[in-house]
């Protein structure tokens, strides 16, 4: 991509209401605009960082065996009244009415489409298990949408469901569900803990917070270093744990956290109230346990940039980085803006995804802009470096720059 093409381009200042580091960031470089308060569109740039969070997600989900479709965004107000969610939901729902003055809901997620589903798909015990998983816009009635990406009130996020004969089964795939997780937030280069919490207007009876540190985080998390026991502050409370790891008796700490995944047990909260059931082995109808799975895609997007800057600018993992390299093209001379090219081409050959910043910039310009992106690498043309043959290598995560022969690209 050449970065004269691009639609949008960084800003020298952040938006006045920006307040957390990812919101200043994120706007600055391109990468999101606000469009009202909580929502925001997504500009390419970041949505190809968006897609890449998205596809690491969609790759493990396919290995936990889920099977990818698409709910509607809209829900009628009958289905949500025979979960009694329509009136106490939290936050509320977004609600509209079509032109036959009949009310439906704007998703915010998916429980009662998913179980009505079932109750009409699954008949038998050999229906079961089975998995299904979306990555869908949603949206929540937020009262105060704040953090840029981190409390929107339009968002897109991926929630699995999974559907079982008994809680044996259930148990065997939510632990394997709490490892997919874990190795997601791996990819991405984010330490997390698993933390115990409130399954809140969800429900459950185990709800497990994947919590990421970070200051600008809303959540207070009590976590012991010696065994890896951790618990929502809230939870906690409920559960009258105070100082001490309920686990080893360790002294537990505390940190302020950003919530950027959460897995509930649901048990047959949901199949009983809609009529979800299935014939066992012994011709008996029982009830399907339920589980859920969700992570907020922007959310995580901002989370890792909270945790993944410096002074200049975002600091992207290579897993989820919007090109591989950022090209730059030092000087207005005819000899280096033509190698310039010649080396975009070369790299474009190799599978190679850049930003090639062609534009009539200054210097300065240019290289402060190539550490607000944040691509992992940045090759710089001009004519010193031409003089060897060579372009400046530089990784975005480190101090040093290298010559490197153009003939050793790859």
């Amino acid at each position: 991509m050449r970065y004269s093409k691009l639609f949008g381009k960084t800003l020298r200042t952040a938006p006045k209401e920006a307040e957390s580091a990812s919101h200043k960031l994120l706007a600055r470089g391109g990468f999101i605009d606000q469009l009202a308060a909580g929502i925001y569109t997504f500009l390419p740039l970041g949505w190809r960082v968006h897609n890449k969070i998205a596809g690491i997600i969609r790759e493990e989900m396919d290995h936990l065996g889920g099977q990818e479709f698409s709910m509607p965004v809209l829900a009628p107000k009958a289905l949500w009244q025979e979960t009694g969610r329509w009136e106490t939901i939290d936050p509320p729902l977004f609600v509209t009415r079509d032109r036959h003055d009949k009310e439906y809901a704007l998703g915010p997620t998916h429980e009662e489409v998913v179980t009505d589903l079932a109750r009409r798909f699954v008949k038998s015990y050999k229906d079961l298990p089975f998995a299904a998983y979306q990555i869908q816009d949603k949206f929540r009635n937020e009262l105060r949408a704040t953090g840029g990406l981190l409390r929107t009130r339009e968002f897109f996020m991926k929630d699995l469901y999974s559907f079982h004969t008994d809680e044996k089964d259930f148990q065997e795939y939510f632990k394997k569900a709490i490892e997919a997780y874990s190795k997601i937030f791996d990819r991405l280069g984010l330490k997390i803990l698993v933390s115990q919490a409130s399954g809140g207007s969800i429900g459950g009876d185990t709800t497990y917070e994947f919590q990421v540190p970070a200051a600008v985080g809303e959540d207070i998390v009590f976590f012991c270093k010696a065994c890896g026991f951790a618990i929502n502050r809230q939870f906690a409370d409920e559960k009258a744990v105070k100082d001490k790891c309920p686990e080893c008796k360790s002294r537990l700490d505390q940190t302020n956290a950003i919530e950027a995944g959460q897995v509930f047990s649901l048990g047959t909260k949901y199949s009983k109230a809609l009529g979800a059931t299935f014939v066992d082995k012994d011709g008996k109808e029982k009830p399907i346990v339920m589980g859920c799975y969700g992570i907020g895609i922007g959310r995580l997007m901002a989370t890792i940039v909270e945790v993944s800057h410096d002074e200049k600018g975002i600091v992207w993992p290579e897993t989820i980085a919007p090109f591989d390299i950022h090209l730059v093209s030092i000087g207005n001379d005819g000899q280096v803006n033509q190698k310039a090219d010649e080396i975009y081409e070369r790299l474009l050959k190799k599978d190679k995804e850049v930003l090639f910043d062609d534009r009539e910039e200054s210097p300065g310009v240019k290289l402060a802009d190539a550490d607000l992106i944040g691509i992992p690498q940045r090759f710089v043309v001009s004519e010193k470096t031409l003089a060897e043959d060579s372009v400046e290598v530089k990784k975005r995560s480190e101090k040093n720059v290298k010559l490197t022969k153009i003939s050793d690209l790859s």
